[in-house]
């Protein structure tokens, strides 16, 4: 692939293994050039692709273009490819009503990283401090009947959203608590010290806790 200078430079500094935070100083003095994030996209480079959906224009993403970035960090492998669609979520899907509407069309999508991104995002309301959704018992119903058969990406989506609800909406709490037992999911997770565990009825006790300090 013929790259240009610039992306070439860029490439040289991803290729020195750069976190995160040095992604976003990266991205700040690049600002947005679309042109310039579709180059360093196309070279399958996992930071460059990173650094590249943080100065895409949001007014560029179109549905289909949305859907080939979606298959193209599907070839990712898995702690990649979660990463990316994660970010990509929010820095640029909930920047943007037209975005916003996408992601909520994306309950039944035949792509599971879509699936993932609308009960991430559908977490993401609650977890932002924002008041309960009109939809809560809605996608509640469908958790306890669906996130068993899901593909583990985003079964963990599902399980984040029933988890935010039990924390915030005290009249779920205790069925969220009464789903994570049934199920089991992540029960036998070992956790790092000072994580909080996916396990729901753990998950739910500490988080509330730490809100009523």
């Amino acid at each position: 692939m013929k790259t240009s200078s610039e992306v070439d430079k860029i490439l040289l500094q991803v290729s020195s293994g750069l976190r995160l935070g040095d992604l976003r100083k990266l991205a700040a003095g690049i600002k947005k050039d679309h042109k310039l994030a579709m180059e360093l996209w196309a070279s399958r480079v996992f930071l460059a692709r990173m650094l590249a959906i943080l100065i895409m224009d949001k007014k560029e993403l179109s549905e289909l273009l949305i859907d080939s970035l979606d298959n193209d960090i599907q070839q990712h492998p898995e702690g990649e490819r979660l990463q990316l669609i994660d970010w990509l979520m929010a820095n640029q899907l909930m920047k943007d009503k037209k975005t916003i509407s996408l992601m909520e069309s994306w309950e039944n999508s035949n792509s599971s990283l879509q699936r993932r991104i609308f009960w991430y995002y559908q977490a993401r309301l609650r977890w932002m401090g924002q008041p309960s959704p009109a939809n809560t018992e809605e996608l509640l119903i469908k958790i306890e009947s669906r996130i068993e058969a899901e593909v583990p990406e985003v079964q963990w989506a599902m399980n984040f959203t029933a988890a935010q609800i039990g924390i915030f909406d005290e009249k779920y709490r205790s069925r969220c608590i009464a789903l994570g037992e049934r199920i089991g999911l992540y029960k036998d997770e070992m956790v790092a010290k000072n994580c909080t565990p996916n396990y729901l009825p753990e998950f739910i006790a500490i988080q509330v806790a730490k809100l009523k300090k």
